[in-house]
């Protein structure tokens, strides 16, 4: 059974920092590309970040330069670092992992992130 258990989220203050880790098992975690998604309320899910195999990393404009994506192949988990939060950061990020080969994709459950004083 494939797993992509996201953890991390919670509130914090604009200009803060958070972690989110996404833990993935049941797949041979290396064969994917590994991204982050967001959606607030309202809103549609869009791409923050993405991270291949070999470490090539994507990252949306509206988060380049605060935002650090990163994985560690060997504990099947991807990272991001976020930093600087501002207020519009805030909505619910989900881990997507898509097959360099074929296959189907999965998503995690996401977890939310709050960024309000």
């Amino acid at each position: 059974q494939v797993q992509l258990v996201e953890s991390g989220g919670g509130l914090v203050q604009p200009g803060g920092s958070l972690r989110l880790s996404c833990a993935a098992s049941g797949i041979a975690f290396s064969l994917y590309v590994m991204e982050w998604y967001r959606q607030a309320p309202g809103k549609q899910r869009d791409m923050v970040a993405r991270i291949t195999s070999y470490g090539t990393v994507n990252y949306a404009e509206a988060v380049k330069g605060r935002f650090t994506i990163s994985r560690d192949n060997a504990e099947n988990t991807v990272f991001l670092q976020m930093d600087n939060l501002k207020p519009e950061d805030t909505a619910v990020y989900y881990c997507h992992a898509v097959p360099t080969r074929i296959g189907r994709d999965y998503w995690g459950q996401g977890t939310q992130v709050t960024v309000s004083s």
